[in-house]
């Protein structure tokens, strides 16, 4: 459906029982999932059988990848045909050797960006990340948001620090929004929104997908300006 839609990569999520950064629409489909019995070997199995012709970016915590085994993650990640891994609780610089194994694996390791990283710490979290930076659009966890105020200037704030795209996400769920963020960025990135349009639904689902990829203003790799 993502990809029938015109998504340029799909991340999929790893459930974890704490997942702090998440909201409560993310949090409930994380338990359950975990009820249904979803786990590490039943994500990638998933991206396996799969087969998509777009990248696929797993996100997840921390502790489910290091009961998994890093090194076994990495290798059955990529055997899977991931192409980047996205820690949502590892901050850039705190586990050199987490990152160089992601890095050894050949897997992109996809970096956040929050409203509040600036200055050296800015340009630390840009360097040795790969595929693309994922700003935060503001403070708090995922979920839709009614005003992005600031996204815009954060942004063309991490546009001078990094010449890789730039995909903005935690908040964003109309096209009006995608349209607005995507002036500055290459891609905007959309959870809580549609995993609310599919407990509805595959229909409303893939209505808001066509209504995102409209808004967007060309392919996640698009020249930048």
């Amino acid at each position: 459906m993502v990809v029938e839609a015109g998504a340029d990569f799909v991340e999929v999520g790893v459930p974890f029982s704490d997942p702090l950064a998440d909201g409560p629409v993310i949090q409930r489909s994380s338990q359950v999932a975990l009820d249904q019995g979803m786990t590490v070997v039943g994500v990638l199995d998933l991206v396996r059988d799969a087969q998509l012709p777009i990248p696929v970016i797993v996100f997840s915590y921390l502790n489910p990848i290091l009961a998994y085994g890093l090194g076994r993650f990495v290798r059955d990640a990529r055997a899977a045909g991931v192409s980047g891994v996205l820690l949502t609780d590892l901050p850039a610089g705190e586990d050199p050797d987490i990152e160089a194994a992601v890095h050894a694996g050949d897997l992109d390791l996809i970096r956040l960006i929050a409203p509040t990283t600036d200055g050296p710490r800015l340009h630390a979290a840009a360097h040795g990340a790969g595929g693309f930076l994922y700003v935060i659009s503001r403070l708090g966890v995922t979920g839709a948001a009614t005003h992005l105020d600031h996204a815009e200037q954060l942004v063309l704030r991490v546009r001078a620090a990094t010449e890789l795209p730039i995909a903005v996400g935690f908040g964003l769920a109309t096209g009006e929004q995608a349209r607005t963020i995507a002036r500055v960025a290459d891609g905007v990135v959309v959870g809580s929104a549609l995993v609310e349009r599919l407990g509805e639904g595959l229909g409303p689902a893939r209505a808001l997908l066509t209504e995102l990829r409209a808004a967007v203003q060309g392919p996640f790799d698009r020249p930048k300006p």
